[in-house]
């Protein structure tokens, strides 16, 4: 029986794959340990520069498993322990790679969490999402954290509170995902990204990161200080050394295959 979670590294790149198609890749407290095992392994591991996450079978992830979640203690299937979804979600915004979101499929309840804390999110054309707790009784708190930080806020209203089923391009003018494009160009676009992504420093990358997630969180003054002190020390790195070099000589640093 395969794991729940997968994860493979090739040249750089770590995909974890949810991996319960017949479940529809939902989300049970032994799944998303899994997850957020294999994010702190590819964190820690200097050969990984991205991570993709994608799903199995056609849905990327349809949210919570209800039956555990019904024989959760109070509070326990988002909150407690190691397999919940706010270490998840919280490994996902903390991680210092880029993590791209392949959405394949369906996604429903807590797999839009996953997908709005990917730093770049590519779904397919024929994808569809619904924020469907509010049908089921619940609301989508946990994953509001994460959905209302990269949506706009009118479209957030009308989709948290209607609970409706709607396709990617919707999704996509509400600010949930990055792009759309056709089933058959997901891989392309995805392997695009990666290029990209790999041509940035690695400590450049880490840093663009944490500036992303902690300067819109800072007071005016607070964030121009931090920033200095950021730009300071990178501008003296034997990474931007290298990359400098390399710009003025017309060649690629070493970080670039």
């Amino acid at each position: 029986m395969s794991d729940a979670v997968l994860l493979s590294v090739a040249d750089g790149v770590a995909t974890i794959t949810l991996n319960r198609p017949d479940a529809r890749n939902r989300l049970d407290p032994e799944g998303m340990t899994l997850l957020a095992e294999h994010l702190a392994a590819t964190a820690d591991d200097p050969q990984v520069r991205v991570v993709v996450l994608t799903g199995s079978g056609n849905t990327f992830c349809s949210g919570a498993d209800l039956s555990g979640a019904l024989n959760a203690t109070e509070g326990g299937f988002a909150t407690g322990g190691t397999g919940n979804l706010v270490g998840v979600l919280e490994a996902m915004l903390d991680h210092p790679k880029p993590v791209i979101g392949r959405v394949q499929g369906h996604v429903a309840g807590g797999g839009n969490g996953l997908v709005a804390a990917c730093d770049i999110a590519i779904a397919a054309s024929d994808a569809r999402f619904a924020f469907s707790e509010v049908r089921v009784g619940v609301a989508p708190a946990i994953i509001s954290v994460t959905c209302l930080a990269v949506m706009h806020r009118r479209d957030a209203q009308e989709l948290l509170l209607t609970g409706e089923r709607v396709t990617a391009e919707r999704v996509l003018e509400a600010g949930l995902v990055t792009s759309v494009v056709e089933p058959d160009a997901l891989d392309a676009a995805v392997a695009g990204y990666v290029d990209q992504l790999r041509r940035g420093g690695p400590e450049a990358v880490r840093m663009t990161k944490e500036l992303l997630r902690r300067i819109p969180a800072m007071p005016r003054q607070e964030g121009f200080a931090w920033a200095a002190e950021v730009s300071a020390g990178l501008f003296t790195s034997d990474e931007a050394r290298e990359g400098m070099s390399a710009f003025l000589e017309k060649r690629n640093p070493p970080w670039v295959d």
